[in-house]
Parts: structure tokens; sequence; C-alpha cells
């Protein structure tokens, strides 16, 4: 991202976080581990990079990790922690989110030359990060000094998080409720550039006949779901599904959006209004896509831990 404006922008939108905070985000540095924890950086990039050359759509799920984290008690890498009751249990997150294991990949290495040093939280944020990159997106420098929960919720998970089958103005909602608003819900849907879902989260829409589905890419779809279990997976941008770019974008304005919430951005009546602009705009713009994502991904990782003050995880699947 060398756009002098976007930095401009960035460097501005960061202060003013701070500025209006109570001083809890602005805890948060993109030098927090430089003295005390210097491998890091190398650390995780080793890490996702072998992931993601072993199987491109790690960038895409360890970045829907972090997504699914945050809106969840805060950035507190709750969603990592075992147990029944977890988040990762959750009926959003169940046999959906993945990358739980390149984060403890990443942990063990820390844990043996900075133990107890970098919190989950901090190691899943940097990590989507390195997803982004490496699939083509902007470089930013992720804020870091998080502190880890000690509990899950996965009654906040099952409530909270977005779904695909909900209406625009839901989803808004539940972005509102973090303290995000439209641009952002609208900015961080085109992490969809990269990834992939399964049947079971859109064929909703081919079980209606959505009328705002493309033709041809409603008959692919069909033969790819039919008479399987739901788990086969289709491209969330059909394009270019394993680059980091604006097509996911240009796709919903040939109606070539994959879930129901993906194509409402741009076609649903609720939608239309608060969001088509928006799509538009990113879909011929894609310097403004990239300078728009690193600020809601930031504003996002800044969504404090609530909860309790936290603490640094040994093993991120339990507390210590």
């Amino acid at each position: 991202m060398e756009n002098s404006y976007c930095r401009w922008v960035l460097v501005c939108w960061v202060l003013a976080l701070c500025l209006g905070s109570q001083g809890a985000r602005c805890q948060l540095t993109p030098n927090f581990y430089h003295s005390t924890c210097p491998q890091l950086y190398y650390i995780v990039q080793h890490h996702v990079f072998s992931a993601m050359r072993a199987e491109m759509r790690m960038g895409a799920s360890l970045l829907r990790l972090h997504f699914h984290d945050c809106f969840v008690n805060g950035c507190d890498a709750s969603i990592l922690l075992d147990g029944s009751d977890g988040e990762k249990f959750a009926k959003p997150n169940l046999n959906s989110v993945r990358g739980y294991e390149v984060i403890d990949a990443i942990k063990a290495d820390l844990e043996s030359v900075c133990p107890e040093v970098v919190s989950c939280a901090d190691i899943v944020a940097l990590a989507a990060s390195y997803g982004v990159l490496f699939s083509g997106g902007p470089y930013y420098n992720v804020l870091l000094g998080r502190k880890d929960g000690l509990v899950a919720n996965q009654s906040g998970a099952n409530n909270g998080l977005p779904s695909p089958f909900e209406p625009i103005d839901s989803i808004i909602q539940k972005f509102s409720a973090v303290d995000l608003n439209t641009t952002d819900v609208v900015v961080l849907s085109g992490a969809h550039t990269i990834g992939r879902a399964r049947c079971a989260l859109f064929k909703n829409r081919l079980d209606s006949a959505d009328p705002t589905l493309e033709a041809s890419l409603a008959d692919s779809l069909q033969s790819l779901c039919a008479g399987g279990d739901g788990n086969q997976t289709s491209a969330l941008d059909v394009t270019s599904p394993d680059v980091f770019d604006n097509n996911y974008y240009k796709n919903l304005l040939t109606e070539k959006g994959l879930l129901s919430s993906d194509q409402g951005l741009f076609s649903s009546p609720e939608g239309v209004a608060s969001t088509k602009d928006l799509v538009e705009t990113y879909s011929s713009d894609s310097e403004r896509f990239f300078c728009d994502f690193v600020r809601s991904m930031i504003k996002m990782g800044n969504i404090p831990l609530t909860g309790s003050d936290g603490e640094i995880r040994k093993n991120c699947r339990v507390a210590n």
C-alpha cells in the first residue's frame, strides 16, 4: 500500500481512535514485542507461508479466524479455547472455522524462544495479516499488545456473529454492536475475495431459485451440491478465488455473489441504499478497497477485550 493518501488517512484515523478512547486501545502498538520477542514476525511469516503453500485457502481461514474471534468478547483468542462449551463449537464455527493447528505451531515455536511473552490473540491477528499479504492483498502494521481471555462465550458466538442467511440490516446491527459501521460491513465482506464456503451455507439460494443468483452460476452450484452432505465447497470469489483483489465486488454487480449476505450488499432492498454505492466504488477502485480494508481491519482488531484483564496463555487451547 504505497499510496501516500492512504498512509495519511490511516495515520490520522489511528490517532483519532486513540484520542477518542479511554486508553485501552492505545496500548496497542506495532512495536510491542520489539525488544521482548524480535523473532515474532519471522516465526509467524514462516508458518503462515508454509501453511498456504500446502493449501492456499489457509490464508482465508486465518483471516476468518481473526474475524470470528474479535466479534465475541473482543480480540482475545477465546475462539481457541477447547471444551464442549467453547466458541469453536458454536454453530457459526463448528466444522467451519479452521487454522487452529497453524496457531498452535506458531505458539509452540514462540514459547521456545520467548516463553510467556506473546499472546495468542496477537498471534491470530498477525497470522491473519500475513494471510492477506500472501494472497496478494495489502500489507499493514498490525497493532499488538492484546491479552488472552480467560473464558469462551459460546452463546455470544451463536448470537453475535453475522450469519450468511441474515438480511443486510441485521448484519449491520451486529457490526454496530461492536462499534463497526456500514462501511466496515461492506469492506470487511470483501475478505470473501479469498476462501471457500460449504454448500450448506448457500444451498438456500438454490432451493428457492434466488432471482439475484446469476443463472449459469446457479446451474454449476446445483451440480456441485446435488446429492451431497452440504460439505462440498465453492470459491467465494468465482473469478479469482485465491487472489486478494476487488473481483468480489465486480461479481456482485453481475449477480455472482455466492452467499445471500454477499449478494445482498448490492441486490437486497434493505442493502441497496446503504451499501450499493460502496460496492460500486470498490468494484472500480481496488486501491480504495485496499486502503479501506486496512482501516477496517485495524479498527476491528481494536475491539477491546471484555470481561477480564486477560493473560498470556502458555497453550492457546487452555487458560493457564
